[in-house]
């Protein structure tokens, strides 16, 4: 019997949850039919399978397993006991004699520390419940064995939940001199992000240059737009529109900002994707544009922003979010100046995109103070990679995109 294995869905998965089986122990499964919805450190989808023949489920809906552990097999079974329908079964370590429990089985609630019952929720319903104050225990579940799923926490709000003031993760509270002190769980997805950014930061030599743009004609550009836009339904690209697209083309002209540093070794990369740091949930997701360089700026745009929704949905998929070569990090909205993003390993840069501000400047003509909508640039970078004069002439030709922005329509 060929072996199906929890698989790896994403560059930075390490363990995922089955959500549901789409097919039934001892169904015949096809090549490339749907088999099991998985939820990741980034996502939920669907997962098709490798093998075909009779199919013998192992691990049960709700199981959070590590990346290459059986999770079913396929094929006419040799003996008795190679027919395991339950994830205790499957465990040499497991005493006494096996029961067999169905994949389709509900699970027994889970008791917590304070003796109560924990609610079964996956675990991005619960990430959503807790971002959006809905209390999980009192949603009826729709899932495996009654789970709580995304839907019905979104149904649930939209009727009208109850809210709670403490986070549903929330799993112990102690008194000390600090007041009252909660633990909360970290998701799978912000316990990816805080690794990730652990390791930047412990082994990535950076520094940081930073320079101020004159954005008088892009702003004027989005206006010319503005007026277009309002004969169609599409919106006008944003300044952070006009950003990714001047740092894709300088990429394309100063190759090593778009490397990554691996074994040693640096990487160039052939392809220019850029992502784009998402705030979601309590976590920092970055879907990729991929090819950025190519595309026209309205295409960016619209991309830009479907790729966003995507992730505040919590319907974007892996490919969307791997395969990046170069980050833009923009906390401007937020009224930030400036400010250093932590690089996302192996990249070897990150741009940090400030506030449009209006600011006090001298006029180089005139020798006048006036007012002129200024943007402030922070380019972060693994000295292993990039040196200051390279990094400086990238940044600088960033600018000079931004501040004669017809090259960013071309």
């Amino acid at each position: 019997m060929a072996e199906i294995v929890m698989p790896r869905l994403s560059d930075t998965m390490e363990e995922g949850t089955i959500l549901r089986w789409l097919k039934s122990d001892g169904e015949t499964v096809s090549r490339g039919e749907e088999l099991v919805e998985i939820e990741t450190d980034k996502a939920t989808m669907v997962y098709e399978s490798d093998q075909e023949g009779p199919l013998t489920l192992i691990a049960a809906e709700g199981d959070t397993l590590p990346v290459g552990t059986p999770i079913a097999r396929v094929g006419a079974a040799t003996e008795d006991g190679d027919r395991k329908t339950g994830l205790a079964e499957a465990s040499p370590a497991a005493p006494g004699p096996a029961t067999p429990v169905t994949a389709a089985a509900p699970a027994p609630p889970e008791p917590r520390g304070d003796g109560a019952t924990r609610v079964k929720a996956s675990p991005l319903a619960r990430r959503i419940a807790s971002e959006r104050g809905v209390d999980v225990a009192a949603i009826a579940g729709s899932g495996p064995g009654g789970r709580v799923v995304k839907a019905d926490v979104e149904g649930a709000q939209a009727g009208g939940a109850v809210p709670v003031p403490a986070p549903a993760a929330a799993v112990d509270a102690v008194t000390t001199a600090k007041g009252t002190t909660t633990d909360v769980e970290l998701t799978k997805l912000q316990q990816t992000v805080a690794r990730r950014m652990a390791e930047s930061k412990a082994t990535i030599p950076d520094f940081s240059i930073e320079i101020d743009v004159d954005m008088q004609e892009c702003v004027r550009l989005r206006e010319q737009l503005k007026q277009l836009a309002r004969d169609g339904a599409e919106a006008p690209p944003t300044y952070n529109d006009m950003v990714v697209k001047a740092c894709a083309l300088a990429l394309r002209e100063h190759p090593t900002a778009n490397g990554s540093y691996r074994d040693g070794r640096v990487q160039l990369h052939s392809r220019v994707n850029v992502g784009v740091a998402v705030a979601a949930e309590g976590a920092l997701v970055v879907p990729t544009l991929f090819d950025a360089d190519t595309k026209a700026l309205g295409e960016i745009a619209r991309e830009a922003r479907a790729l966003a929704e995507r992730v505040r949905a919590g319907t974007i998929t892996p490919p969307e979010l791997g395969g990046g070569t170069f980050t833009v990090s923009n906390l401007g909205m937020f009224g930030i100046s400036s400010f250093a993003a932590i690089i996302n390993p192996p990249q070897a840069a990150i741009m940090s995109v400030g506030a449009l501000q209006r600011r006090a400047v001298v006029d180089e003509d005139s020798g006048e103070v006036i007012a002129r909508p200024m943007l402030t640039l922070t380019l972060v970078c693994d000295h292993r990679i990039l040196y200051g004069a390279e990094a400086a002439l990238f940044l600088g030709r960033v600018r000079e995109l931004l501040q004669a922005p017809a090259a960013l329509t071309l």
